[in-house]
């Protein structure tokens, strides 16, 4: 039997289907399922089995949170623990996201997951937040409120345009991924509230692709600073947790950003 607070496992497969732009014979095919099967799990009149699901959500792509919904729904208990970063087990993790973080100075990382909420961050990212500020402190914990809110460090952000629509972009590649998750949505109402904030770009514009690297450009005491950023993620994780952790490493794009970094990690006040 199916969760209460869960809908019908048929029903969740057809909308995922929807999502994913799969016929029911798309996916049968794809989970190694025959199609008569499948409307039949759809419509409730057949039973998957837990390989089954397992086999569907495969072909479905979905994220660990998703599967164990999808279990759920199907009457069994989930595959994937959601494990804090501290729980036993976690700890070489933990050392690696550390590793990670201290090798990235003296420029700044940080910890964030699948909402942009910050959860870490490296001495270095502290420091140049600091110098960028001038000593103000952030009212947000997440990414995406720091970048949209005028008061944060949206005022500091050169090419504000430019950097604010890639990063709703991939708030709206978290919506595709996961359309069932309401604080993603949440997130993409309150950001687009902010002033100045174009009302086309709540839809996801399928016929443009960004550029593959994303050069922020901030404007701060010693002029202007250029850094672009690459994303780490955890291959093949059995964690909720870890799929949805990301590291978001930021390189000095040219050499007085590169200088400034390093007067800063050396105690000294960068001057233009």
């Amino acid at each position: 039997m199916a969760q209460p607070n869960h809908p019908p496992i048929g029903v969740l497969l057809r909308e995922w289907r929807g999502v994913r732009r799969m016929s029911q014979l798309d996916l049968a095919l794809e989970a190694g399922l025959s199609g008569r099967h499948l409307g039949f799990v759809e419509t409730g009149k057949a039973q998957p089995s837990r390989e089954t699901i397992a086999r569907l959500a495969g072909a479905l792509a979905l994220p660990l949170r998703e599967r164990n919904a999808l279990l759920l729904a199907g009457g069994y208990a989930p595959s994937y623990a959601e494990s804090t970063l501290a729980a036993p087990g976690m700890e070489r993790l933990a050392q690696a996201i550390d590793l990670i973080l201290t090798h990235q100075e003296p420029y700044p990382a940080f910890v964030i997951n699948r909402h942009f909420d910050v959860v870490g961050a490296n001495q270095a990212a502290m420091r140049v937040n600091a110098f960028l500020m001038q000593g103000k402190e952030s009212p947000h914990a997440n990414l995406l409120h720091q970048v949209f809110d005028p008061a944060d460090f949206r005022g500091v952000i050169v090419n504000w345009e430019e950097v604010a629509a890639k990063f709703l972009r991939h708030l709206q590649e978290e919506l595709v991924a996961a359309p069932h998750d309401a604080r993603a949505r949440e997130l993409l109402d309150q950001v687009m509230l902010y002033p100045g904030v174009p009302e086309q770009w709540r839809r996801r514009d399928l016929g443009s692709e960004p550029d593959p690297v994303l050069t922020m450009t901030f404007r701060s005491p010693a002029g202007n600073l250029r850094f672009f950023e690459t994303i780490t993620t955890f291959a093949s994780p059995r964690d909720i947790t870890l799929d949805e952790l990301r590291i978001d490493c930021a390189f000095p794009a040219d050499e007085q950003t590169a200088r400034v970094c390093a007067q800063l990690a050396a105690g000294e006040t960068p001057t233009g």
